[in-house]
């Protein structure tokens, strides 16, 4: 078993205050973030935009392994995740993920791809604890 470990601070209001984010590997270095880079689109980190990262890497994974256990493996995979941002009854929600992935599999059917890319939608160890089902388009790239 493997423990992360990432760290937020925090000084101010919600609008007017200002952070950093780190991870304990420092991929992440005290990078800044606000109420504007989280829900503006200003400059600076979003924590939406870090899990919508992490879940494409954690996905790409997930694909090329069970790809692999199943016989049949996919040589690349390319994975954006979209994680929208609302609104709910108790304050700002991420109210959908999407998955989109394009991956090559030499001589793999359209129909072994898909089984494949649901199976790793599914088992990937990000899609284990959103509580958000997260939709997929999924695609076999040609050759």
């Amino acid at each position: 078993m493997r423990t992360v470990s990432g760290h937020s601070d925090w000084t101010g209001t919600l609008q007017d205050g200002a952070g950093t984010i780190s991870t304990t590997s420092a991929t992440l270095d005290a990078v800044p973030y606000t109420y504007a880079s989280r829900f503006e689109g200003a400059e600076g980190a979003c924590p939406e935009e870090l899990l919508a990262a992490a879940y494409a890497a954690c996905y790409n994974q997930a694909l090329s392994n069970i790809s692999g256990k199943e016989g049949s493996q996919i040589a690349s995979v390319t994975t954006t995740a979209d994680v929208t941002m609302g609104v709910d009854d108790r304050g700002p929600a991420i109210v959908a993920l999407h998955l989109t992935v394009e991956a090559k599999g030499p001589g793999m059917s359209q129909q072994i791809f898909q089984h494949l890319a649901e199976q790793a939608r599914l088992r990937c160890a990000f899609s284990k604890v959103l509580v958000i089902d997260p939709t997929m388009t999924a695609k076999l790239a040609p050759q």
